[in-house]
C-alpha cells in the first residue's frame, strides 16, 4: 500500500496503532487523506473515525477511507455511520485506490473552497472594503460588548468620534482617488496608535470610532491626543501630493459603576463633543460635558 500510494504520487506518513494515527490527524499541518484500517491496536478503525469527527474543524476536513476485509452491509453501514467517507475492501486493486482517493482530493479541494468563500463573505460582512478597518456594524458591535461587561468588574470604556477636517474640501480639490487615499492612510495610522485593548472602526464617510477599553480619567486625555497627534505629525503622501491632515474628536469615557447608560446616548454625547471641536477651531479633542472627572 505504501509503495503504491507512493507511485500515485503522494507522500505517506504511517502510524503503528490507532492512537499515534489520531495524534498525527489532529495535527494542525496534518494529513487531509486518510487510509485507516479496520483491525488496528490501541483504537480500531470505527473508534478512530469517531474520535476525529468529534474533535474535527470545519476548516481541516479530513477525509477518511476504511480499509477492510469484511464485505457484508452491516458492516458497510457501521463503518460509513462511524465517520468513514469511503469504504474499501482488502485487498483492493491500485486503479479502484487511486480512483477512490482522486475523488477524496475532489471533495477536499470543494470543501477548501466553501470554507475560503464563506470567510470571504465573513470578512465583507464584517470589514470596510476600503481601510480594512471594522466596519460600521461591527464596531457598534464591539462598542456594546465592551460597555456589557459586568459592572463588578469595574471596567472604563473610551469612547472617541474622529473626524477628518475639510475632508469634503479636500475631495473637491484633489479628486476621489486621493481622498480614498488619505482615509487609507489615516485608517492606517489610527490603528497603529490604537494598538492593542482597543478597536477603530469606520462609522460613516470620513468618521471613525474608536473603542479603548481599560482607560482611566487620568490617562485618557493622553490617549486621545496620542491619537490626534498621529494624524496631523506627518503629512499624507499620495500619488501626486504630500497633503496636510487633521481630525476633530469628541470622546466620553463611561465607568461601570456610574449607571448603565445605553451606547447610542454615549454616542450621542461624543457626537456633541465632536461638533463642539468643529466649532473650537479643528485639529483638537473635546470631551462630552456629562463626565463629571472634567
Amino acid at each position: 500500500m505504501q509503495r503504491m500510494l507512493r507511485q500515485f504520487g503522494y507522500d505517506v506518513l504511517i502510524a503503528e496503532d490507532g492512537r499515534k494515527a489520531a495524534e498525527i490527524l489532529a495535527q494542525d499541518d496534518g494529513p487531509r487523506l486518510a487510509l485507516i484500517d479496520w483491525m488496528m491496536p490501541e483504537l480500531d478503525g470505527p473508534d478512530l473515525c469517531r474520535k476525529i469527527r468529534t474533535a474535527q474543524q470545519e476548516s481541516s476536513y479530513v477525509y477518511i477511507i476504511l480499509l477492510t476485509s469484511r464485505q457484508n452491509s452491516e458492516d458497510i453501514v457501521a463503518g460509513l455511520e462511524s465517520g468513514a467517507d469511503d469504504y474499501l475492501v482488502k485487498p483492493c486493486a491500485p486503479a479502484e485506490l487511486k480512483a477512490r482517493l482522486r475523488t477524496g482530493r475532489r471533495i477536499l479541494e470543494l470543501q477548501d473552497k466553501l470554507v475560503e468563500a464563506r470567510e470571504q463573505m465573513r470578512y465583507k460582512a464584517t470589514y470596510d472594503s476600503l481601510t480594512g478597518l471594522r466596519n460600521r456594524a461591527a464596531i457598534l458591535a464591539f462598542a456594546h460588548e465592551s460597555l456589557s461587561r459586568p459592572a463588578y468588574a469595574e471596567t472604563v470604556t473610551l469612547l472617541m468620534l474622529c473626524d477628518v477636517d475639510h475632508f469634503k474640501r479636500m475631495n473637491d480639490t484633489y479628486g476621489h482617488p486621493t481622498g480614498d487615499a488619505v482615509l487609507e492612510e489615516i485608517a492606517r495610522r489610527l490603528n497603529t496608535a490604537v494598538g492593542l485593548g482597543g478597536a477603530v472602526g469606520r462609522y460613516g464617510g470620513e468618521e471613525f470610532l474608536i473603542v479603548i477599553n481599560d482607560c482611566s480619567p487620568s490617562t485618557m486625555e493622553g490617549r486621545c491626543e496620542v491619537i490626534r497627534e498621529a494624524i496631523s505629525r506627518t503629512p499624507i503622501a499620495t500619488r501626486n501630493h504630500e497633503l496636510p491632515a487633521t481630525i476633530s474628536i469628541g470622546s466620553i469615557l463611561h465607568e461601570s459603576g456610574n449607571g448603565d447608560m445605553p451606547l447610542k446616548s454615549l454616542l450621542a454625547h461624543a457626537d456633541a463633543a465632536l461638533y463642539r471641536a468643529k466649532e473650537q477651531g479643528r485639529n483638537c479633542v473635546v470631551f462630552a460635558e456629562s463626565m463629571a472627572v472634567l
